[in-house]
């Protein structure tokens, strides 16, 4: 077993995610792409600085058009899913998913399906009918007292976990609903699904090349797998059996991680500088964070004000191969601002031109990927 530094899985991490090293413009075709390379990105509806997606794509392929997501997911070219949480995903990985749907996806939907059955094969035919719709579209009810919006609402919700429905688009952040049939490419509907080991194999191998460096706890957060660890063990085994991933022990004496076979332990040192969103996919395993990173991540939106240690929206400033301070942000859209409220650089991190130069470059490529025009601290 070959033996990785700390600094060196901290950069293998940080190289896996992609992020430009300087201010650039991304394309449609980029943008598909980076949802490929990371295997899955994850969507969020708080809007306070961008959407998370938006910030985490920008990120790595610089400020893209608005309404590209909207499109791809229209043109059959990425799908939305649960992965490690509501993500986009590459269209192609469909088949992976479908046994999650054949189980009901995650039922947050409730019991409409025994309370209301009537509704699904209603909104099935509505849809058919008359193309992409949502929620809204079957808001009150009509005049022969159809739709009760908050059964109609959680069967949407149902078609969808049970892959009946795919989302088609987007107004604003609302989903448009439609037949799979006709948004997801007939190949990939009719692509043969994989068995349970098949399909386990390839999400393990997609984590850990998305990844860099994984351990399996890291694996099961990536697509928060059912059965944990005890359930993942054996197929990393495998992979490394059949020499598709390497084990490799680290030199702080903690759980090894799985890497791609041959992978190069000793990569270059990153030099981007880069405001991540709080949901980055760099960020989804906290103890892996705190490991590596030395970063103990916080997400604070869900907190009252005077529980907050760094704010409401708070973005971390990632520079070279470390997490140097916080930022907490919000765009006055009114006034095409990027406003800085608050900056606390981390622990041991001192205060320098350097430093104040990579935030500046990360503020304004921020403030790029938003559409606005400055940045107001």
């Amino acid at each position: 077993m070959r033996t990785v530094s700390l600094t060196a899985l901290r950069r293998l991490a940080i190289a896996a995610q992609g992020y430009a090293s300087r201010s650039r413009t991304g394309s449609s075709r980029e943008v598909e792409e980076t949802i490929r390379r990371l295997s899955c990105v994850q969507l969020d509806s708080i809007s306070a600085v961008e959407r998370s997606h938006r910030i985490a794509l920008s990120s790595r392929v610089g400020a893209y058009r608005p309404g590209t997501v909207p499109r791809l997911l229209a043109r059959g070219r990425v799908f939305e899913y649960w992965a490690h949480e509501a993500c986009l995903l590459p269209v192609e990985e469909w088949p992976l998913f479908v046994a999650q749907m054949q189980e009901g996806g995650r039922r947050w939907y409730g019991d409409v399906g025994e309370t209301h059955p009537h509704l699904a094969e209603e909104i099935l035919e509505e849809i058919r009918v008359r193309g992409p719709l949502g929620s809204r579209h079957f808001e009150g009810t009509s005049e022969g007292g159809m739709w009760n919006w908050k059964p109609a609402k959680a069967m949407l919700d149902r078609l969808w976990n049970h892959g009946d429905l795919v989302i088609a688009g987007r107004q604003g952040f609302q989903r448009l609903y439609d037949l799979p049939e006709r948004v997801i490419p007939k190949e990939v509907l009719d692509a043969p699904l994989p068995g349970e080991t098949e399909r386990l194999r390839a999400l393990v191998v997609k984590a850990v090349r998305a990844r860099g460096a994984l351990t399996e706890a890291g694996i099961v957060e990536h697509w928060r797998l059912r059965g944990g660890v005890v359930r993942v063990r054996p197929i990393g085994d495998g992979l490394v059996a059949d020499g598709l991933l390497e084990r490799v022990s680290v030199d702080d004496g903690g759980a090894p991680v799985l890497v791609v076979a041959g992978a190069d332990l000793a990569p270059d040192a990153p030099t981007a500088a880069v405001l991540l969103s709080p949901f980055d996919n760099l960020l989804w395993d906290r103890p892996f964070a705190r490991r590596a990173l030395g970063f103990d991540h916080l997400i604070e939106v869900y907190k009252k004000e005077h529980e907050r240690q760094y704010g409401y929206y708070v973005l971390p400033l990632l520079w070279r191969d470390r997490i140097v301070g916080r930022a907490d942000l919000k765009s006055e859209r009114g006034e095409g601002a990027l406003v800085l409220k608050a900056f606390h650089r981390e622990r041991g991190v001192r205060a320098s031109a350097a430093l104040d130069d990579a935030l500046d470059r990360a503020l304004d490529r921020l403030r790029r990927a938003c559409g606005l025009e400055s940045v107001r601290r």
